[in-house]
């Protein structure tokens, strides 16, 4: 077991800088994820933790030992890719135990780790099949069955559910759950879904560009986004975000998108009393937008006159896309809603949990 560290991390290829400047502590058995975009640097960042790519600048950290110069096979490391990259031509079994002959592990030993590692994972049945011869969840679990057989110090995971469908990612992603709490080891896993990693990570280094943009509890970055970028990207559907102002009127203070205003609850006007008058960014997630009908108690609210443009039902919540003088939102509202397309009706803002980022910035006023 063990745990890793980026110090100040930065990879180029020639003028482009993949990752800029990478500093993260991962804390021994700790769970951390890596989510963003495509292009956004957290592949880079996991294939230069597995030696998979060189360095430009900084040190990377597995343990107390600065593994940089390090070769791939003597880091310790386990990773599972996109492509499960199983040798067709063996079985299941072989797959498995292919690392370890390459190890000159013991062959009691070998069968030993494959058959505890295969019955964990539910494949002790296929262990005589070839690879062509699974489903797609099947072979991932070969893929991550492998992995654990060479109990390393670090397991590394590259967007390896992209494969499988709705269903069987999250069967998989409850699986990789159980294996970490089970296993104790640090696990490092790479997305560009954000509901992987809010319910997989025990701490989501969300990046963008190559830069990290913030690293914390999922919850956190949930309820107390850093910036534009962290508050759309973390929660589905996306936060609605409005050009907006902030206007103080007889001790209130009012949020001004030119289509309509919210008033400010009390308890956040100290934070932004000082900013009336100037440019902002007003977000809002969908669920804390309502139905009056069937709205929550006891939170500070706004009413906002709205027209449907769609409606979605999902058995337990219905989404409701709004127009508000131009201005659209989208909101997740009780399945007992009345609202249907065409038909005007007010809505309920819960301001309790609004965000307002600078402007110029994109960055949370606090």
């Amino acid at each position: 077991m063990a745990s890793v560290t980026y110090r100040h991390v930065t990879k180029r290829y020639g003028d482009v800088v993949a990752v800029q400047d990478l500093d993260i502590s991962v804390e021994d058995k700790e769970f951390l994820v890596f989510v963003g975009p495509s292009g956004c640097g957290k592949s880079t960042s996991l294939r230069m933790l597995a030696g998979l790519e060189e360095i430009t600048e900084g040190e990377i950290l597995i343990g107390d030992r600065v593994v940089n110069d390090v070769p791939p096979k003597d880091r310790d490391i386990a990773m599972v890719f996109q492509s499960y990259a199983l040798y067709p031509h063996m079985s299941v079994y072989d797959n498995m135990a292919f690392g370890l002959k390459l190890r000159k592990t013991p062959k009691e030993e070998i069968d030993r780790r494959v058959q505890l590692a295969a019955k964990e994972l539910g494949i002790d049945n296929l262990l005589d099949r070839k690879p062509k011869q699974l489903s797609g969840g099947q072979r991932q679990r070969v893929a991550v069955g492998r992995a654990i057989v060479r109990d390393p110090a670090v397991f590394l995971m590259d967007e390896p559910l992209s494969n499988l469908d709705a269903k069987l990612r999250v069967e998989a992603r409850a699986m990789i759950g159980r294996l970490h709490h089970r296993l104790g080891t640090t696990f490092i896993y790479v997305t560009h879904d954000q509901t992987e990693a809010m319910t997989m990570g025990s701490r989501i280094a969300v990046m963008k560009d190559g830069i990290l943009h913030q690293l914390d509890r999922p919850q956190v970055l949930y309820d107390r986004p850093d910036n534009v970028f962290v508050a759309g990207f973390i929660g589905s559907p996306s936060m609605n975000f409005f050009d907006a102002t902030l206007v103080e009127e007889d001790g209130k203070v009012w949020v001004d998108t030119g289509a309509f205003r919210v008033e400010v609850p009390p308890q956040k006007i100290a934070v932004y009393k000082p900013h009336a008058g100037k440019p902002v960014v007003f977000g809002i997630r969908p669920e804390d937008i309502h139905d009056p009908e069937y709205r929550p108690t006891n939170i500070f609210e706004s009413k906002v006159e709205a027209r449907v443009e769609v409606t979605e039902l999902m058995g337990n919540e219905v989404f409701v896309y709004f127009n508000t003088n131009g201005k659209e939102y989208s909101a997740r509202v009780d399945p007992r809603t009345t609202a249907r397309y065409g038909e005007t009706m007010p809505v309920v803002f819960n301001t309790d949990n609004m965000q307002i980022f600078d402007r110029e910035t994109e960055l949370a006023i606090r």
